[in-house]
C-alpha cells in the first residue's frame, strides 16, 4: 500500500491498521509511508502540516516497537504514546518503505526502513537518489521501488500533452519541485514556475520542454514502453510500479503487452 501520509491517523490507528492488512495477507503486503503535502494533509483534513521528517522517524519508530507485540509508551519529538499494544502481532510483518525525494528523508529510508518509494524521476535520475539512500544504509539490502508514469502510444504529440498536464499537476508542489531542483533540473522547468506561479496555466504547460516530458513519462510502443521502463531497473529500481495512462488502448492490453512475458515473446 503506497503511500499513507503520516499524519491522517494517529500512530495507534495506523499500527493496527497496517498489522491487519499484513495479517490478511501474509508476505504479499508492503507498507509505504510518507509525507503527504500541505494540500492532503493541512488544507484537507486541519492537521498541522510540519516537522516531516521527524514525523515520518518517529512513525517508524513506533511502528517498529509496536510490531514487537510489547506494551509502548513513549514520548517521540512529534507525538506520545501511553500503554499501547497492539492485540495481534502478524504472522509475517510487512517491509515498510518511505517515500522520499531528497538526501534527508533517503538517507531516512536507508537507515530505518526496508526500502524507499520514488516517484516522478527519470531513469537517468534514478542512480542519484539510489546512491543517497544505500550510502545511508551502509551496504544492506533496501528495495527501491518507483512509481513509472506510462502512455503506450505512438502519438508523441498526445502523450506529451497529457504528460505536461499531468507534470504541472506534480511539479508545483513545493516538496516535488525543490526535489527536481535538487536532480538539476530547476533551470528547464523555472519557466514553468514562474508562469504558474503568476496563474497563466497554458502558458505553464507551454513552458515545459518537450525534453522534460520524454525523460518523466515514458511513451512511445509497447516495445519501446517496455525498453525505457527496462531503464529504471538498469539504473537501480527494483520495483517498477507503472502507473498507466491508456490512450487509444484497453488498459488491460497495455498491462498485458508491457509485461515481461510480452518482452520475452518478442
Amino acid at each position: 500500500m503506497a503511500i499513507t501520509p503520516a499524519y491522517t491517523r494517529g500512530p495507534a490507528l495506523l499500527a493496527q491498521s497496517v498489522a491487519a492488512l499484513a495479517d490478511a495477507a501474509p508476505g504479499q503486503f508492503a507498507f509505504g509511508l510518507g509525507a503527504s503535502s500541505e494540500v492532503i494533509v493541512a488544507k484537507w483534513n486541519g492537521l498541522a502540516f510540519e516537522q516531516q521528517y521527524q514525523r515520518i522517524r518517529d512513525t517508524v519508530r513506533f511502528l517498529k516497537a509496536a510490531f514487537t507485540g510489547e506494551k509502548v509508551t513513549e514520548r517521540y519529538d512529534t507525538f506520545e504514546v501511553n500503554g499501547f499494544r497492539l492485540a495481534r502481532i502478524p504472522e509475517q510483518l510487512p517491509p515498510v518503505y518511505l517515500a522520499a525525494l531528497r538526501p534527508g528523508m533517503l538517507h531516512l529510508a536507508g537507515r530505518e526502513a526496508d526500502g524507499v518509494i520514488l516517484n516522478w524521476l527519470s531513469a537517468t535520475d534514478v542512480a542519484q537518489s539510489v546512491a543517497e539512500m544505500r550510502g545511508a544504509a551502509g551496504g544492506e539490502p533496501r528495495e527501491v521501488v518507483a512509481r513509472i508514469f506510462v502512455i503506450p502510444t505512438e502519438d508523441a504529440n498526445l502523450a506529451r500533452t497529457v504528460g505536461r498536464r499531468m507534470i504541472t499537476a506534480y511539479l508545483n508542489v513545493t516538496a516535488y519541485a525543490e526535489f527536481h531542483r535538487w536532480l538539476g533540473r530547476g533551470p528547464a522547468l523555472q519557466p514553468m514556475w514562474d508562469a504558474w506561479a503568476a496563474g497563466d496555466r497554458k502558458a505553464a504547460l507551454a513552458a515545459i520542454p518537450d525534453e522534460v516530458v520524454d525523460d518523466l513519462v515514458v511513451h512511445g510502443s509497447l516495445a519501446q514502453c517496455r525498453a525505457h521502463v527496462r531503464r529504471y531497473l538498469d539504473n537501480g529500481i527494483t520495483v517498477p510500479a507503472l502507473a498507466v495512462v491508456p490512450l487509444g488502448i484497453e488498459l488491460a492490453d497495455a498491462v498485458a503487452g508491457l509485461s515481461p512475458s510480452a518482452a520475452a515473446a518478442d
